[in-house]
């Protein structure tokens, strides 16, 4: 496995002579994220590479989010990658990737348009610039055919696949669904932040996305409802819970949709969603 600090060392990199696969990580890997290194070798084959990033990148937390405390844990993450036989880790600094003495890439950036606004991006303002950003950078130096995301992070996956579009990017963004831990909770790496009277709270979250998707056949109102009352049960007070079409769309009225809810716990935002499909049984 081979370890690129810097972008000079990636671009040095000869090309595979199979198909490059990327899985963008700001490390603190979990079982979410060797899923996704798992999924990547499947599609690069014997032949083909799988790339790991990890980048703790500023540009996509807030001046009162946590930057400073998001754990660390290079040194792990690396025999991670190791065991689930990844190719290349590309593991730059802040320095590499938005060097100070070049003023003009602090003002240059991808912006998420009105995408961006919605949901995640009321309690966290440009945050999806900031994502949109890196990713397109990360593109660029890794040079993917295939580019893996988890589904957790819904409104991102939905945001990069427009971005590869609208920039008619030759490359293929793949959805990989969420890997939940056994109390149902979406694996993440702030979840080791909660206590475990939190955690046994949190697990609340996966219930009421469930509790949803069993009225879905009665309309997005009903969905809300549900989903409200099983948060509301566990004293938990969500900062959205919406449906939305598949292309975050608003006010779905048949067939397959998203639900989606973010719950603050112990100061931890938990985002989580599921498919739902309007109008039919589950």
């Amino acid at each position: 496995m081979e370890i690129c600090t810097s972008p000079e060392e990636m671009r040095a990199l000869e090309a595979a002579a199979g198909p490059t696969v990327v899985v963008m990580t700001m490390g603190a890997l979990h079982a979410g994220h060797t899923q996704l290194m798992d999924v990547a070798r499947g599609y690069a084959g014997t032949s083909g590479r799988v790339v790991v990033t990890i980048f703790v990148n500023p540009r996509q937390f807030g001046p009162t989010e946590d930057f400073d405390s998001y754990p660390r844990t290079f040194k792990r993450d690396l025999q991670l990658c190791e065991e689930h036989e990844v190719d290349v880790v590309f593991a730059p600094d802040v320095e590499q990737m938005y060097p100070s003495a070049e003023t003009s890439v602090s003002t240059i950036a991808i912006t998420a348009g009105v995408l961006g606004d919605i949901l995640e991006g009321v309690q966290r303002p440009g945050h999806f610039d900031g994502m949109l950003t890196i990713v397109a950078k990360l593109f660029h130096l890794t040079e993917p055919n295939i580019a893996l995301f988890g589904e957790k992070d819904y409104q991102q996956l939905v945001l990069i696949r427009d971005m590869v579009h609208a920039l008619d990017w030759p490359l293929h963004v793949v959805g990989v669904p969420t890997v939940r831990d056994d109390d149902g909770l979406a694996c993440s790496s702030r979840n080791k932040f909660l206590s475990k009277s939190g955690r046994s709270q949190a697990a609340a979250v996966p219930r009421a996305l469930q509790a949803g998707v069993q009225v879905a056949h009665r309309g997005t109102d009903a969905i809300v409802r549900a989903v409200t009352q099983v948060l509301h049960k566990a004293d938990l007070a969500p900062d959205y819970v919406e449906v939305r079409g598949a292309d975050l769309s608003a006010d779905p009225n048949t067939g397959e949709a998203r639900l989606l809810v973010a719950v603050p716990v112990e100061g931890v935002r938990l985002i989580d969603n599921t498919a739902v499909n309007l109008g039919e049984h589950a």
